[in-house]
């Protein structure tokens, strides 16, 4: 509504309007997900993932169904963040074929995993077969423990 159209040029119903304008556009952005979000949520809940550990390693195990090796990312954000991720695109269709049913899953595969602090994010491995990825994270070796500390040469104050 403009408070021009009814004579009314006053400041305060001016900004009272931008207010509510201004509030308007802010509930939607703030309320609602983005469409990244929405996809990478929906993403990481439909693949499927094990994680094991051994005494000298993580491992990931991932389905990524119908992807080649070239079609997945694996990698490290922030020293501690494991992300893979791959899209699993449509066929492209053939003259005179159509669908009459479809229930294979197409787009966006994608896990996160928070990486414990003793796995060494710079010795990290995957292997895709048949179309499960195996992602190897090795640990780091455990910290030496502390050697108790002698001080010599201890002066006497009399």
């Amino acid at each position: 509504m403009d408070s021009r159209l009814f004579g009314l040029e006053s400041p305060l119903l001016s900004t009272i309007q931008h207010l509510m304008d201004t509030t308007d556009e802010a509930e939607k952005s703030f309320n609602a997900p983005t469409r990244t979000y929405v996809r990478d949520a929906k993403a990481m809940a439909s693949t499927p993932a094990d994680v094991k550990e051994y005494p000298n390693s993580y491992v990931f195990i991932i389905d990524m169904p119908g992807l080649k090796s070239g079609d997945i990312k694996v990698h490290v954000e922030d020293d501690n963040l494991l992300l893979i991720s791959g899209e699993r695109k449509r066929e492209e269709e053939k003259e005179g074929a159509k669908y009459v049913r479809m229930e294979r899953r197409v787009g966006k595969l994608m896990r996160k995993f928070v990486l414990p602090e003793n796995a060494n994010a710079d010795a990290i491995s995957a292997v895709c077969q048949d179309g499960v990825l195996t992602v190897t994270v090795e640990k780091l070796p455990p910290p030496e423990p502390k050697k108790p500390k002698t001080i010599e040469g201890l002066q006497q104050i009399i």
